[in-house]
């Protein structure tokens, strides 16, 4: 499950709540260039990584995707996520518009979710009330948002995150419901064996002169 939204919009805090929902979701974690924020930790939130790792990284292969955003590197690693699914892990990922889509490229069964602010001056009020970042980076990522927005019909899922116990609950909901659609085909055996099961108990009914 590929998670999408304009910085500030809360993506984060809705997949902390969906992980703590589903124990056995796990949170990929994307590598990063930039300094960690006082309430970021390391392996958590990212892994934060030099630049001259960083393009180690890419020389390797390591990425699903990588960007340049506002003049630092981030990206999705890899190995681990594709050990995750080999094993039958289920995995949400935090990534922009353009990662998401490169990400269904590679994995197209990967299921995209756009999260929305309520308006666009939530959005902006968010943006300044972290007190992080100067004016001209808020712009920049005004700018993104609007690019990000028109990319929405792209997406599988879209959430409006007006309230974050209600947008988690959605979150949430949509992973329940690509969960019971991936089983189907399971759901489809189990009902055929159960309707051989039942065929035969008739028979045998029918054989005892029971019916």
């Amino acid at each position: 499950m590929v998670v999408s939204g304009p910085s500030g919009v809360g993506k984060g805090t809705l997949i902390e709540r969906v992980c703590r929902r589903f124990p056995d979701l796990r949170k990929s974690v994307s590598a990063n260039t930039r300094p960690p924020r006082p309430d970021e930790v390391e392996g958590v939130d990212y892994c934060f990584v030099t630049k001259e790792k960083f393009r180690e990284m890419i020389a390797a292969d390591e990425f699903y995707e990588w960007a340049d955003v506002h003049g630092e590197l981030k990206g999705t690693p890899k190995p681990e996520i594709r050990k995750a699914l080999d094993g039958g892990i289920d995995t949400v990922l935090e990534v922009d518009y353009q990662g998401a889509l490169t990400i269904k490229e590679k994995e197209p069964a990967a299921v995209l979710v756009f999260i929305a602010p309520p308006s666009w001056q939530a959005l902006e009020g968010r943006l300044r009330g972290r007190d992080t970042e100067s004016d001209d980076v808020i712009q920049c990522r005004l700018e993104t948002a609007l690019t990000e927005l028109q990319s929405i019909e792209k997406y599988d899922y879209v959430i409006v995150n007006e309230d974050a116990d209600r947008a988690g609950e959605q979150l949430a909901a949509v992973l329940t419901a690509e969960r019971c659609r991936r089983e189907r085909n399971a759901s489809r055996a189990l009902v055929e064996r159960l309707l051989a099961q039942a065929r035969a108990a008739t028979e045998r009914a029918q054989r005892n002169g029971n019916i």
